[in-house]
């Protein structure tokens, strides 16, 4: 019997290639015959690269890179990033200058970069005590991109989710040469004080590279479901931070439209699903001709996840909390979608389960198994959840496993 494990992070206990190593231990034990193939998943946000990792290892050569940029609040942070191992331009030109100049136009697979971009502006970089909306920047999320391009990445698959920022990308694209740059990379806050905004390098710099930008996240930048009013308060912003922020952001967005390529383009930006992802960097990344797409589809479809379902008898995937927001496109009802392509079962192993029998059952899977119930408490499911995700992997290999 072939299954595929597919797990998301479980949330402050283990990451996602933690789950799946923890799954396929204890099914395993119970059956050993099994052949069994685990796919790490992440919807874009924390834990992206980290999957993207542990997903290509064995099938296609990557090599994870090191680079030194401005962390959220301005001091230096270590942010990583995957490129194609043996890099470089895919046009023929050797060029690796990281100007985007190369057109691909030969038909060669173009080199991928995947970046996440909490590495450079993540929530985590930034002590509860001083977070601060308004002031921090996306300015190391333009180095990462300026590193991988620089390292020959003609495509940029890009997560977002996790960040401290509110700038609307503005200091990511300050670091890919917008001006004027000390305002752009002073943090959201500082946006309200522009008065011209010129685009012309990152748009160079950027031109013919493909901008994937994975997000789970389909708010707009703008208003009630915008950047700073949905996700601003988590970030440190008061009420009156909120509005603020809000102003600022339309400001910004008021002078990028006045340089828009063709009328009523900066609108569609604007509210364009996503575009408020990550405070607003998903907006940033659109006026470099940057795509948005679901997170969990972009693992998916990069993975080769599709192709390994349709090759499998079950399919197992989870995350920590299985509730009612998981069925809104997160990563156990992206797997749970693939799998019903290929018309193989899937079932859910999650910390705590709190989806009934029916909405289960409407939404694909075929069961759903509790970590907590396992280990006899929450509490105690967090406290030691490798061992209890492997012990309820093993129970529930049993019932399902033909070996």
């Amino acid at each position: 019997m072939h299954i595929v494990i597919a797990m998301d992070k479980f949330a402050g206990t283990l990451t996602a290639p933690e789950a799946v190593r923890a799954v396929t231990a204890g099914w395993l034990r119970s059956s050993p015959e099994d052949e069994v193939t685990g796919v790490p998943m992440s919807d874009g946000g924390p834990g992206f690269l980290d999957s993207m990792s542990d997903a290509f290892q064995g099938r296609v050569r990557f090599a994870e890179q090191l680079a030194t940029v401005t962390g959220p609040l301005g001091t230096e942070v270590t942010g990583r990033y995957l490129v194609e191992s043996g890099g470089g331009s895919t046009d023929g030109s050797g060029d690796k200058s990281g100007d985007g100049s190369g057109d691909g136009s030969t038909g060669e697979k173009r080199a991928t970069a995947y970046i996440e971009v909490a590495e450079a502006c993540g929530l985590h970089l930034v002590p509860a005590d001083q977070r601060d909306a308004k002031a921090a920047t996306t300015y190391g999320v333009g180095e990462l991109i300026a590193a991988a391009l620089a390292d020959g990445a003609k495509r940029l698959v890009i997560g977002l989710g996790g960040t401290s920022t509110t700038d609307g990308g503005a200091g990511l694209l300050a670091a890919l040469g917008a001006e004027p740059a000390e305002v752009l990379r002073a943090g959201g806050g500082a946006l309200k004080s522009l008065h011209d905004l010129d685009l012309t390098e990152p748009r160079r710099r950027l031109a013919g590279i493909e901008i994937v930008i994975a997000s789970d996240v389909d708010n707009p930048l703008l208003g009630l479901r915008g950047a700073a009013a949905v996700f601003g308060p988590q970030k440190g912003a008061t009420d009156d931070d909120v509005q603020r922020l809000d102003a600022a952001l339309t400001h910004f967005a008021e002078l990028a439209g006045a340089i828009g390529q063709e009328p009523g383009a900066i609108r569609r930006t604007l509210d364009a699903p996503g575009a408020g992802a990550g405070g607003g960097l998903g907006y940033g990344l659109m006026l470099l001709g940057g795509h948005r797409v679901p997170g969990i589809g972009t693992v998916i479809a990069e993975t080769g996840l599709a192709d390994l379902i349709a090759g499998a008898d079950l399919v197992i995937t989870g995350e920590g909390r299985f509730d009612h927001s998981s069925l809104g496109g997160k990563v156990p009802t992206g797997v749970a979608e693939a799998a019903q392509a290929s018309g193989r079962p899937c079932i859910v192993l999650a910390g705590l389960v709190e989806v009934g029998k029916r909405e289960l059952a409407a939404a694909g899977f075929a069961a759903a198994y509790e970590v907590a119930e396992q280990a006899g408490s929450a509490q105690e499911a967090m406290a030691r959840a490798e061992f209890h995700l492997t012990a309820l992997a093993e129970r529930v290999a049993r019932s399902w496993s033909r070996g």
